[in-house]
């Protein structure tokens, strides 16, 4: 992996929607990193309340403020999108010890299909660890205030979804 490779992170999920605590993470990386780059994936399998463009545009409105971070779609295996942006590293982030699991076997398999890339983890600021997009989702369904979340345009998307002033 050339030096260059390791500067550039790619940060992949479905984002749906993008939180606070997703937004402190790419906050962590993208001083640690050259470029960041947001690739928020289509996952129809998992049946996502936003669509994909919609999705693309929250995350660059809730992440304009880092002039190195990107935020690109995709719809491909990770692996084949992690060498068409040239990311040598993978971001992921564990708000607790139940995300492990999960995110180990990820990291496994990624190591397996992309062996020149490494995965870090990342943990959010405290505030933000019990926040998961599910979980705003429902709050959001059921009229619930979001605001405390995600970014303003978030919310405001997620009230136009579900109707609610």
């Amino acid at each position: 992996m050339t030096l260059a490779r390791n500067r550039v992170a790619l940060y992949p999920g479905t984002f749906d929607p993008i939180t606070n605590g997703h937004i402190d993470l790419v906050a962590r990386a993208s001083s640690l990193f050259d470029r960041v780059i947001v690739g928020v994936a289509e996952s129809p399998g998992k049946g996502p309340a936003l669509p994909l463009a919609e999705r693309v545009d929250l995350a660059r409105l809730a992440l304009s403020e880092f002039g190195n971070v990107e935020v690109a779609g995709f719809n491909s295996l990770l692996a084949h999108f992690v060498h068409e942006v040239g990311a040598g590293v993978l971001l992921r982030g564990l708000r607790a010890v139940s995300d492990f699991e999960y995110e180990f076997q990820l990291a496994s398999m990624n190591r397996h299909l992309i062996p020149d890339v490494e995965t870090l983890f990342l943990t959010p600021a405290e505030q933000h660890s019990f926040i998961s997009s599910s979980l705003v989702r429902e709050v959001a369904r059921l009229g619930g205030d979001v605001s405390g979340f995600v970014h303003p345009a978030v919310a405001k998307a997620l009230s136009a979804r579900w109707k609610r002033p």
